[in-house]
């Protein structure tokens, strides 16, 4: 967490030979830099657990075996390094207790300290090595050890998934005002703006930021913004200027607990239905909410193909969770972009006799020209306007306006949402459904649950327009559970109210969470247990 005024910290790292996708609560090593760590973390030890501490830094030393003394201090200032350079010790002699070398460490050093200096990168090398050979030599008890490295993997948050998603999509301007947890989106694509010919604006204010993204979307570039659920609330009537006008923009929202300022670094998944009734008067728009980085670049890239295949805002929601969560992934398909250009360039329009901004089609879709690059005008407005985009106050107009921009637009809309991903035993007793950031979380609890019960798991992506059940019939296999449970990180059970809006689908049960923290794997399976008890 985010600890501007101060305050404890810490970071979960959780490894093994197969793909995970949650963390845990229970811990194997914890290193103690400071007293308050021990404290509030020593409860979480496993049963073989133990504690990594310094007993110069605490001013005691403990007698019980979970406690394993490691003079980090005294090492940091010996190897030629200062205090600081105590977590690069601490780092180094975990390495030597899991029986992990040390080169690739030494290159992440490397990569990460040669910016301050030479001097710097050689003291937190020399602090790295040293904690490892004190490891090696003196944790000859430390059962914790790993089969080997793997290749060399990408480790990935979706934030900066969604940043390369955007690029890989076309986009070439991105504006926003920096706000948790969104901020991070503007930093990656902001890290490769250079190579990759992009504009980013850090805009004044939130109001700014999405007029921008229009004006650049207007003008003829795939554009984007992003912020977090007190910023949107200042970017709704831009929303609706961007429907009026039918021009696409992509809109990153990054959950935290609200109302006002919350708990502005802590997690929560409380803004669907915001981001599904944002904005005034009717028109159609797409909101999709990725559980992984994976999930995140390949929706990314969607977001864009349907915003400009549709001239519509489309709405990628993710949370603080998955700001800070960090996955390990061999890489992605980059042939599973797609980034086609639906904009009429000038020689589309060559020989046309006239051109209209808002012409009635039989898609709702109108030809979009970007201007002063065509022979013809490019007009549109934020009243109501006829098909050249000139406003007018009639009702015939408006009504089959309207009808272009909603009634026309969404089937179509609707027919490319894909269903909800499925997991675990075809013939499932309890079906565990949620969106976003808990599509990890309950994929490992259904896997734990799996020898014990009948269990499966659905979860939502890709979440409005509400997707239909042509090509999966995911409502009638939740009507034959004998438990529905629908898991999410709010109050109300917003994707549970949105099921039954759209479906008639009463939930069996709730599991909800609020506090601002993630739920951890056994958390989870317990709450799950109890209704595993009822069967």
């Amino acid at each position: 967490m985010s600890r501007v005024r101060g305050g404890h910290n810490f970071y979960q790292v959780r490894l093994s030979d197969e793909p995970v996708t949650a963390s845990r609560g229970k811990v194997d090593i914890l290193v103690a830099l400071d007293r308050e760590t021990m404290v509030l973390h020593e409860k979480e030890l496993s049963a073989t657990g133990i504690v990594v501490y310094d007993s110069s830094t605490f001013k005691e030393k403990q007698d019980s075996p979970r406690f394993l003394d490691v003079p980090l201090l005294n090492i940091a200032t010996e190897s030629g390094g200062e205090k600081i350079t105590v977590n690069t010790v601490a780092i180094g002699a975990i390495l030597g207790m899991l029986g992990l070398g040390t080169d690739k460490f030494v290159e992440i050093l490397g990569d990460t300290l040669r910016k301050k200096g030479e001097d710097v990168f050689r003291a937190n090398k020399k602090a790295a090595l040293a904690g490892y050979d004190f490891a090696v030599k003196n944790c000859l008890r430390c059962t914790f050890v790993v089969p080997g490295l793997a290749g060399r993997n990408m480790l990935i948050d979706v934030n900066e998934a969604i940043g390369l998603g955007a690029i890989g999509s076309g986009c070439r301007f991105y504006s926003a005002y920096p706000m948790t947890p969104s901020t991070g989106i503007m930093l990656s694509i902001a890290s490769k703006a250079k190579e990759y010919g992009i504009v980013v604006e850090q805009a004044e204010d939130e109001i700014a930021a999405i007029n921008m993204a229009i004006g650049a979307s207007f003008a003829g570039v795939r554009a984007m913004t992003g912020t977090s659920g007190g910023g949107f609330a200042l970017m709704t009537e831009g929303l609706s200027l961007a429907a009026m006008t039918e021009t696409p923009i992509v809109i990153a929202l990054a959950q935290r607990p609200g109302p006002a300022t919350g708990l502005p670094t802590r997690t929560e998944q409380a803004e669907l239905l915001f981001a599904l009734h944002a904005g005034h008067g009717e028109f159609p728009r797409v909101i999709f909410a990725p559980g992984s980085p994976e999930q995140a670049f390949y929706l990314t890239n969607k977001a864009f193909d349907l915003s400009q295949r549709h001239q519509i805002p489309v709405f990628i929601l993710t949370d603080q969770y998955l700001a800070d969560s960090r996955w390990t992934y061999d890489g992605f398909n980059l042939d599973r972009l797609v980034c086609r250009d639906y904009r009429l360039a000038g020689s589309q329009l060559e020989g046309s006799a006239e051109y209209k901004r808002h012409a009635f089609t039989d898609t709702g879709v109108s030809p979009f020209a970007v201007p002063c690059g065509s022979p013809y005008l490019v007009v549109t407005d934020s009243d109501e306007h006829d098909e050249e985009g000139h406003l007018v106050e009639d009702g015939p107009t408006r009504i089959r306006m309207v009808q272009k921009r909603l009634l026309d637009k969404t089937p179509r809309i609707k027919a490319e949402i894909t269903p909800p991903l499925f997991y675990g035993d075809n013939r499932p007793d309890i079906i565990v459904t949620g969106w976003g950031s808990t599509f990890g979380i309950m994929k490992e609890a259904v896997k734990a649950l799996a020898g014990a019960t009948r269990i499966a798991m659905l979860h939502f992506s890709e979440i409005f327009p509400f997707p239909s059940n042509r090509s999966f019939d995911f409502i009638e296999l939740l009507r034959k559970a004998k438990i529905a449970v629908c898991v999410e990180q709010n109050a109300s059970g917003q994707l549970a109210r949105l099921v039954r809006t759209e479906t008639g689908f009463e939930f069996s049960g709730t599991i909800n969470r609020y506090d601002g923290r993630p739920f951890m794997v056994e958390e989870l399976i317990g709450e799950l247990n109890a209704y595993v008890e009822r069967l």
